[in-house]
C-alpha cells in the first residue's frame, strides 16, 4: 500500500531513531546510509530528502544517488549496494514494475523504501481525472520552458556585476547591492526559476549605471546585510585569497557606511529591500520572486481596467 507524506516521513524518522542507537558520548553525528534511487536526473527525490534530514540535527546521511535508473539491469545494482549498506530508500521510479522491484527488496531487508512522488501524482490523478503518463524525466524535456531557463542562466551569467548594463531594460529583476551579498548565487537561482536576472554591484563613490534608475520593465530589489556578517564573509574571502585584510573592504566604519549609504539609495528609488543576513540564497530568491509576481499581477490588474475604462 501507498504511504502517505506523514506516514512516510514519520517511517524516515522512526528509521533514524532506530538506526542512531550508537555510542553517542561524543559530540559526533549520528550516521545512516541513504539511498536516493531515480529515474531522472535524481534532482527531485535529493531535494526532498535534503529538506527532510534538515530537521534532524544530530544526524548525518551517507548518500548513495542512483540517478537514471531505468533498466533492471541498473535497478539490481541499485539493490545490490542496498543489500552491502542497508539504510532508508527514497526513490522516484515511474514504472510500476521496478517500483515494486525495489520496494519488496528493500521489505526483505526491514527498510523503509519511500516515494516521493506517488501520493503527489495519486492525489492530481484523482482530482483531474487523469491518468499519469508515466514518463521518466518528464519535466526536463526540451520544452519552450526548458529553453527558457538555458536563455534566463546565459543572461545572468553575461549580466553578472555590472556587466552589459545597457541591456537592463531585458531583465525580469535586477538586484543591486553592496559586494559579497550574495547577489551573483542569487541571480542563479532566479535564472534557473526561469526569471531573467542581472545585478549590479553598490560601491560608495563609483557612479551607478545611469539607466538603472529609470528601468520600466525589471523589478529592481536592494540587498542589505549586517555589519558584523558581511565583515566575516569579507575576511574569509579575503584570507582563502591569500589577500591583506586591512583594507576599507573590512573595516567597520567603513561597511558600515556603505551599508547605510546603500540602504539610503535604495529607499530613495523605492525599491524593496531584503535583508540576507539570515536569509539562505533559495529564501531570498523566492522573496524576490514574490515580489516580480505582484509586480506583473498590478500591472496586469492596471491594464485590465485601463483597458475596460477605455472600452
Amino acid at each position: 500500500m501507498h504511504k502517505n507524506t506523514h506516514e512516510a516521513g514519520q517511517e524516515m524518522s522512526n528509521f533514524v531513531q532506530s538506526a542512531s542507537k550508537v555510542d553517542n558520548t561524543n559530540s559526533m553525528h549520528k550516521e545512516f546510509h541513504l539511498h536516493l534511487v531515480s529515474d531522472s536526473t535524481g534532482e527531485t527525490v535529493s531535494s526532498v530528502a535534503r529538506a527532510a534530514l534538515a530537521q534532524f540535527e544530530t544526524v548525518q546521511a551517507i548518500e548513495h544517488i542512483w540517478p537514471l535508473v531505468r533498466t533492471k539491469g541498473q535497478l539490481e545494482k541499485v539493490i545490490t549496494a542496498i543489500e552491502q549498506f542497508p539504510g532508508v530508500v527514497m526513490f522516484t521510479l515511474v514504472d510500476q514494475d521496478m517500483r515494486e522491484t525495489l520496494r519488496q527488496a528493500a521489505a526483505k531487508k526491514s527498510l523503509p523504501c519511500i516515494p516521493i512522488l506517488g501520493h503527489v501524482v495519486r492525489e492530481l490523478s484523482n482530482y483531474l481525472d487523469e491518468e499519469a503518463t508515466g514518463h521518466s524525466g518528464a519535466q526536463y524535456e526540451m520544452s519552450e520552458d526548458y529553453f527558457a531557463r538555458i536563455d534566463a542562466i546565459n543572461y545572468a551569467l553575461e549580466h553578472d556585476d555590472g556587466q552589459a548594463t545597457w541591456e537592463l531594460e531585458h531583465a525580469d529583476v535586477v538586484i543591486v547591492g553592496p559586494s559579497r551579498t550574495s547577489k551573483s548565487p542569487t541571480c542563479v537561482y532566479l535564472a534557473y526559476r526561469g526569471y531573467k536576472a542581472a545585478n549590479v554591484p553598490y560601491v560608495p563613490a563609483c557612479p551607478l549605471p545611469e539607466n538603472l534608475t529609470s528601468l520600466k520593465q525589471p523589478l529592481v530589489v536592494g540587498l542589505t546585510i549586517s555589519p558584523d556578517r558581511l565583515i566575516d564573509i569579507r575576511t574569509s574571502r579575503m584570507q582563502a585569497m591569500q589577500q591583506e585584510a586591512r583594507t576599507n573592504y573590512v573595516d567597520e566604519e567603513h561597511v558600515q557606511s556603505e551599508i547605510d549609504t546603500s540602504k539610503r539609495l535604495f529607499r530613495q528609488q523605492n525599491w524593496p529591500v531584503i535583508d540576507v543576513t539570515r536569509r539562505s540564497v533559495e529564501e531570498t530568491a523566492t522573496l524576490i520572486i514574490q515580489y516580480r509576481e505582484r509586480q506583473v499581477e498590478k500591472r496586469r490588474a492596471a491594464k485590465a481596467n485601463g483597458n475596460g475604462a477605455s472600452a
